[in-house]
């Protein structure tokens, strides 16, 4: 349960506090302590190997006075002491600064602001279970581990076996008192005196060998996971905007953003955007390819490390169990051998609509970011074989459309992005039922197409290109005639198993506005519904209509508002020309996020703005989430209208930024081999240190489609 703004305020037991590092994360609550009772736990490779980690001085919790985050995978609790003698205010306080990697480091330090030394008993309850993450976040522990438990020294090693899985953690705690169940430490604070200790946590090796080293800092004081943040630091751009609540939440972005980089296994120099703190962090199809898109103005490379990684694991072979299908790209990575618990035995997981025409927009475009033209070719043959997945997988009955339906009773029933159970429904609450074509999906591979023609066009494959274009344009004929409901002005959210046309009026057509699918004359109808009441809460655009009946603005995918959805329905907007409803969209997200201290979570329940004066927070949300951090990034670059292509040798900006916003001021932005700075001040814009041969554009580029029929743009200065 990743709590809203948990990371900055105290909270109740429940209440919890994400940090998280690469692969690994810790929860806890409030006070620092982990609770097995609660979705909390310390995870190394999806399994829970510290399940309690609890404090207590003289036999007292500490009541929670704060809890700050200082990077990404480091915080510092601070606790009070109960008293036991009836007055109120207690003189010993408790600080702990943890910090996450390849388990934690936790530093202790109790102070006495009284002028009378204190007796301190200061004792460590510890627990691991080694479960799976699913079984946390589920609450279903399904496995009982055969567990010992041998105090060594200073250290305490915890061992446990499950069938042939074995599983260890190796407590160390320097002067402490070591049990079983408990590390102890007797001390006496002087007045006005403190005492610190310091303790790791850290996994075994096979359950049997030596621990994973917890790396500490170097005489400098930077640790490894400081190191990381540095490097990355310094590669992205800086920004400074007039409107001080907009620049917070944008640098909290970077922020999340880097914590969220994790590395291919198998090839370090890799890096990839994991889908969510705390239970995605992992690579995801969908959820990794939308928010490296969405992050190409900040790191291109992470757009194309997650490529080639979803590359080298696309799909070869049938197999019923996992979904895999030729040419398709992947849902879900997860690391451990225990995530058979979920994905039917696999490692990697397929039941995924949208990833494999996503893979190809995303494809496009990086393509057009100044990468080398081998390693853009390289990827080559994965889009033909993505193309092929979509033509032959795909589009099962040959009907023109990608639909879906699970092939096995444990896959997920709906595969698109709304994947909850009831994600999928009419007007009147029934549920679609499969094989279901999204109306989403459709305009994904009709931006698929246009992608893979522009890239044949561009390496001189004519017939190829040509080719790409036709099937686009039949597709997008065959949806309007199909998936538009005239009597009611706006799109159908999908096709049912029966070719009905499922009536919902969702969210989902302004990903159609995106694309490019929709027809023309349609587009103002979508926008009037899509800016509706029943739609638009004042935070957002909702997931659902409010006048549907399956409406519901605390659910997850009926009602709810979701920021990245929010950021793709503003590029339709802006593609269609609505710059005032854009600037609508984008104005009420970022005063969300000022309620969460710059932070947007991945989504918020649906209630009116009007109702409540702040966003409600949805119970289970993910924080930091991939796509919801990378979605103030496209807000502001879609008002900019920033458009590199560094293979048509420009850079295209026309911005439309409300004057709330304040000036722009944007260095060492990736451009190509280089690095430039962007100036803006109500309509004036500056760009300097641009790569050899490159041009600014005042206007907008075109879209793939009319530069096929235009030709390449005639640099103009």
């Amino acid at each position: 349960m990743a709590g809203w703004n948990a990371d900055t305020a105290a909270g109740p037991p429940g209440a919890s506090v994400t940090l998280v590092e690469g692969s690994d994360f810790c929860i806890s609550s409030a006070n620092g302590d982990i609770h097995p009772g609660y979705p909390h736990g310390v995870f190394y490779e999806d399994t829970r190997i510290l399940s309690r980690w609890t404090l207590t001085v003289n036999g007292q919790s500490l009541e929670p006075l704060a809890a700050e985050t200082k990077e990404p995978y480091r915080a510092l609790f601070a606790g009070r002491v109960p008293r036991t003698d009836g007055h109120a205010d207690s003189p010993l306080i408790v600080e702990r600064l943890r910090e996450v990697g390849a388990g934690i480091l936790e530093q202790i330090t109790v102070r006495n602001y009284s002028g009378q030394p204190a007796d301190c008993v200061v004792a460590l309850t510890v627990e691991s279970d080694f479960a799976d993450l699913f079984e946390v976040k589920e609450a279903r522990i399904q496995r009982r581990w055969k567990e010992t438990r041998q105090p060594d020294g200073d250290s305490l090693i915890i061992r446990a076996k499950w069938q042939d899985v074995r599983k260890g953690v190796i407590i160390k705690a320097d002067g402490a008192t070591v049990a079983a169940e408990a590390l102890t430490y007797r001390t006496t604070v002087a007045g006005h005196g403190h005492w610190s200790t310091t303790l790791t946590v850290v996994p075994a090796v096979d359950g049997t060998g030596t621990a994973a080293p917890f790396e500490h800092p170097d005489a400098d004081g930077l640790s490894p996971r400081d190191r990381r943040r540095r490097e990355w630091v310094a590669k992205i751009p800086v920004l400074q905007i007039g409107n001080r609540s907009i620049e917070r939440t944008l640098r909290r972005s970077y922020d999340d953003l880097g914590a969220l980089r994790i590395e291919d296994p198998k090839h370090p120099d890799r890096v990839v955007v994991a889908a969510g703190a705390p239970w995605f962090m992992t690579l995801f199809g969908r959820d990794s390819l939308w928010a490296s898109a969405m992050a190409l103005p900040v790191d291109p490379s992470l757009a194309l490390g997650t490529l080639q990684t979803l590359a080298d694991r696309q799909g070869s072979v049938v197999d019923p169990m996992s979904e895999e299908e030729p040419g398709k790209i992947l849902h879900e990575v997860r690391l451990d051998v225990s995530s058979g618990l979920a994905l039917g035995g696999k490692s990697a997981y397929y039941g995924s609509v949208d990833a494999t025409p996503l893979f190809l927009i995303v494809l496009g475009e990086v393509s057009r970011w100044g990468f080398a033209k081998e390693t853009i070719a390289a990827l080559q043959p994965h889009a033909d074989r993505a193309l092929e997945w979509i033509q032959n997988y795909g589009d099962k009955d040959g009907d023109g459309f990608v639909e879906y339906a699970r092939l096995n009773a444990r896959g997920l029933i709906n595969q698109g992005w709304k994947d909850s159970w009831d994600g999928i429904n009419f007007a009147d609450g029934t549920l679609a039922e499969p094989p279901i074509a999204l109306s989403e999906v459709q305009g994904y591979v009709y931006g698929a197409y246009l992608a893979s023609a522009w890239m044949a066009h561009d390496a001189g494959n004519t017939a190829k290109a040509v080719d790409l274009r036709d099937r686009a344009a039949r597709l997008k004929r065959q949806f309007n005639d199909q998936f538009w409901l005239p009597d009611k002005g706006y799109y159908a959210v999908a096709l049912d198993r029966d070719k009905r046309a499922v009536d919902a009026c969702a969210s989902n057509m302004g990903h159609c506005l995106a694309t490019g699918i929709v027809d023309e004359d349609k587009a103002p109808l979508v926008v009037k519904r899509l800016m509706s009441p029943e739609m638009f809460s004042g935070w957002g655009v909702r997931t659902l209509a409010s006048d549907m009946d399956a409406y519901n603005p605390a659910s997850y995918h009926n009602g709810s508002v979701w920021p990245h959805d929010n950021a793709i329905i503003q590029v339709g907007l802006m593609r269609y020309g609505f710059v005032a409803e854009a600037q609508r969209i984008s104005t009420a997200l970022l005063e969300a996020a000022e309620f969460s201290e710059g932070r947007l979570p991945e989504l918020f329940c649906g209630f009116n703005r009007e109702q409540f004066a702040a966003p409600v927070p949805y119970p289970t949300a993910c924080s930091p989430q991939a796509w919801a951090a990378t979605t103030p990034i496209m807000l502001v670059t879609t008002l900019m209208r920033y458009d590199p292509d560094v293979s048509l040798g420009g850079v295209w900006m026309d911005p439309v930024l409300p004057e709330s916003y304040g000036d722009l001021h944007i260095s060492n932005a990736p451009m190509g081999a280089g690095r430039i700075t962007i100036d803006i001040s109500g309509s004036k814009v500056s760009i300097h240190g641009l790569p050899e041969g490159m041009v600014f554009h005042r206007g907008y580029l075109p879209w793939v489609g009319d530069l096929m029929e235009q030709g390449r743009p005639r640099p103009e200065k």
